[in-house]
């Protein structure tokens, strides 16, 4: 990606998440897949049964999974970090510390944590390697970072019956492995189909209008609720 893309993405992605409302109408759509299984699920379990003492959480969002951790591991010394202030004030409503930070640039010495999260977020950040390199810093030794992201194939049928294309971003399902692979010694990955459920054509409109508006206007009418299938990973790299 040129200077000009990492630019126009990043005000691309600034813009997104600017307020909480298009988060917050994404989330809201999820359910578990055919198999009962909640990819949000997965991940606080994976992180929680790891037992940090220490943790800093990237793209921290609305913060309702760092508030999820520290119900069910109190004691866990949580840090969650957003480049967007509407996040962060968010997350601090939920009683988590939380504070502004960029994810390649964090204000944390070297070897701080012993875990770190990065939940559907890694294919926003306009360095990646970066990123990743950042993460590894502060990062002790032995220390495990959490991972969650999209495939190729996420929510491709509702994206196609609106005109548009499956979302290939930097980092998928395909290829999070290999990334990964080239910061950490040790990767694995679990695969996760989702759901995301509309109850009518206004609440699909209103999913599409809150990344992609002019998918919104392309979906042609439907009557009654509909469902599509979601395609998810959980990775763990250490």
């Amino acid at each position: 990606m040129d200077q000009s893309s990492h630019l126009t993405e990043h005000a691309r992605v600034t813009e997104q998440y600017a307020s909480t409302d298009n988060l917050r109408t994404r989330r809201d759509v999820w359910g578990p897949g055919p198999a009962g299984v909640s990819p949000v699920d997965v991940l606080r379990t994976t992180v929680v049964s790891a037992q940090p003492s220490r943790l800093v959480e990237i793209g921290c969002g609305t913060g309702q999974f760092a508030r999820s951790v520290l119900d069910e591991a109190p004691g866990t010394d949580y840090v969650a970090t957003d480049l967007s202030p509407a996040m962060v004030d968010a997350t601090r409503a939920l009683g988590v510390t939380a504070e502004i930070a960029s994810a390649d640039v964090l204000p944390f010495g070297d070897d701080t944590f012993d875990a770190a999260v990065a939940a559907w977020m890694l294919y926003h950040v306009p360095d990646l390697d970066g990123t990743l390199r950042e993460l590894r810093r502060v990062l002790r030794d032995g220390g495990t970072l959490h991972v969650a992201t999209n495939g190729e194939q996420h929510m491709a049928e509702l994206l196609r019956a609106a005109g548009g294309e499956p979302l290939v971003t930097q980092f998928t399902s395909e290829n999070a492995a290999e990334v990964l692979g080239r910061h950490f010694e040790h990767v694995a990955q679990r695969d996760v189909e989702t759901r995301a459920s509309f109850p009518d054509h206004a609440a699909a409109q209103a999913y599409l209008a809150s990344f992609a508006p002019h998918l919104a206007e392309a979906l042609a009418p439907f009557d009654g609720p509909r469902s599509y299938a979601g395609h998810t990973s959980v990775l763990t790299a250490h």
